[in-house]
């Protein structure tokens, strides 16, 4: 039988005021505070235009790719789509009432290209969709929050994949940097950090491997697609995105940098990867897929041409950059923005059959995989590879700090989502214990490799709020705010109180008060 709440709570607040005759041991205390990381360190919450938004036709935005691909039939999960999301297109003011009250440093969100730019370069800019990112701006610097902005997350017009192919064209790039010369503009008086695209590889990977993103690309055997090479696409697709970005930061610092004092990045999608097997084909394997993940993205940045593993493998199939691109390129990052969630196993395929797909040039011949003898490599998610493996944090930093000579970094998505049950109550999203334990154990994975030298600048939550996840629509649950899928009601789930305490240094007497309450229920 379950305490009435009144009694509940007067019980806790009972048991808090014994807990300073108890070791930290026996009250379970992790010893993680927000005072243990760098001074400036930032704290904060993502989320993403199409993925809160909702509004998909108003105030004059333009069709998005996906908005056309969440209504294709099967493409999303139960038929779900954007069309309203979490109306943050209305509610915005509320949600930054909710980042406010969290205490949070720097809100990270993105622009919708198609609420600017309704039809990208063939058409005129949509002011009311300039305004309501001005007000957003605005209203976060009044509270104290600082923007982080990323001009691209999965989002663009739906003109421009039928007029060229997207990213399939050359001419994205030119698209892409009206777009970001938009924003710099309007918005870079204000907004300091900024993050060009998220996740290329990822978008590489859904968009034209597995067909899975817009434009839905694939062939065998990663899928059977109406359209798209697997092979040949998520490669040009990745090299179109590499020269936008290259040249929007020349932009930025040729024009805007100097006079508005920011910093401008990329978003790069982590996982961590450990071999299946203790034996030297695994370990090489593991370097190979980490190159063909992260290097991919992360190498041409920073040293102007592609990892030496993927030339070795892909050899003429890779795209090329001429002299005149190599130097554009090269050095075109301020920071990394990390995405970071779990850790998988790899398994060399040179040597071993492997799944259908893996054994091909574009996967570096790598099989990767949660499980090892049916035993998974850390607790499982809501999301099919997401493990749960705080280890694989300080790993991911590690590699970045030791590759790319210990540039500046922030951890720009870090989130949990809990596995399905066949009942779940609204008892078992708001009482989210499982989230708690999963951003206190990344937090000290995360404090140890700076401790070691990392120079990580800032930590932000993946998600504000439940919102539309992609091709799964609406029922994986991030956020740290329930959302109400009818009512659109912010709740806040027992995170926040922890994330808020965390923030203000008060995380050991509420952690105890979470610890106590678990134990009753």
């Amino acid at each position: 039988m379950k305490m009435p709440e009144t009694q509940l709570m007067s019980f806790v607040l009972i048991m808090l005021c014994c807990t300073h005759v108890q070791s930290s041991h026996d009250v379970g205390i992790i010893g993680i505070s927000r005072s243990q990381f760098p001074d400036g360190f930032l704290f904060g919450a993502s989320t993403s235009s199409y993925q809160i938004e909702g509004a998909p036709f108003e105030d004059g935005k333009g069709l998005s790719n996906w908005d056309a691909f969440s209504h294709s039939p099967g493409k999303i999960k139960n038929s779900e789509n954007g069309d309203i999301a979490d109306d943050h297109y209305h509610r915005y003011s509320e949600d930054i009432k909710l980042m406010s009250s969290l205490g949070i440093d720097v809100y990270r969100f993105s622009i919708s290209w198609a609420r600017i730019l309704p039809r990208g370069i063939y058409g005129d800019i949509n002011q009311p969709g300039i305004m309501f990112y001005n007000k957003i701006i605005d209203n976060l610097l009044l509270r104290g929050i600082e923007p982080f902005v990323t001009i691209h997350h999965n989002d663009m017009p739906q003109v421009l994949e039928e007029k060229y192919g997207g990213w399939l064209s050359p001419l994205i790039q030119r698209d892409f940097v009206h777009f970001a010369e938009i924003c710099f503009k309007n918005f870079g008086d204000r907004v300091k950090y900024w993050a060009t695209i998220n996740e290329p590889a990822l978008v590489s990977d859904l968009a034209f491997i597995r067909g899975t993103y817009p434009p839905g690309h694939c062939s065998p055997p990663f899928g059977n697609c109406s359209a798209g090479n697997s092979d040949v696409e998520p490669l040009i697709a990745m090299h179109n995105m590499l020269l936008s970005h290259a040249k929007a930061v020349e932009l930025y610092r040729k024009y805007f940098q100097a006079k508005q004092g920011g910093t401008i990045g990329i978003v790069a999608h982590t996982f961590m990867y450990e071999p299946l097997r203790d034996e030297e084909c695994d370990r090489q394997a593991v370097n190979r897929t980490l190159a063909f993940n992260i290097a991919w993205v992360l190498d041409p940045l920073v040293f102007g041409e592609y990892p030496a593993e993927m030339q070795t493998i892909l050899g003429n199939q890779l795209p090329r950059f001429s002299p005149k691109e190599n130097s554009l390129l090269k050095g075109s990052l301020d920071f990394v923005g990390i995405n970071h969630y779990g850790s998988l196993y790899a398994k060399d395929c040179y040597h071993s059959a492997c799944a259908p797909g893996a054994d091909h040039l574009i996967r570096g011949f790598v099989e990767t995989s949660g499980m090892r003898d049916g035993i998974p490599i850390g607790d499982p998610t809501g999301m099919t590879r997401f493990f749960v493996v705080p280890r694989g944090m300080e790993k991911i930093v590690d590699y970045i700090k030791i590759r790319y000579h210990n540039m500046v970094m922030y951890i720009t998505e870090n989130g949990y989502s809990s596995p399905p049950k066949q009942i779940v109550t609204m008892q078992d999203f708001l009482e989210d214990f499982k989230r708690i334990e999963y951003h206190e154990a990344y937090l000290e994975a995360l404090l140890r490799a700076i401790r070691k030298g990392a120079d990580v600048r800032g930590y932000m939550v993946w998600s504000l709020l439940d919102n539309f996840e992609w091709a799964d629509g609406y029922g994986i649950r991030f956020g740290l705010y329930y959302v109400d899928r009818q009512s659109l009601e912010r709740i806040p789930k027992l995170s926040v109180q922890w994330y808020s305490s965390f923030l203000n240094n008060t995380i050991h007497m509420i952690k105890d008060s979470f610890r106590i309450k678990r134990a009753i229920l």
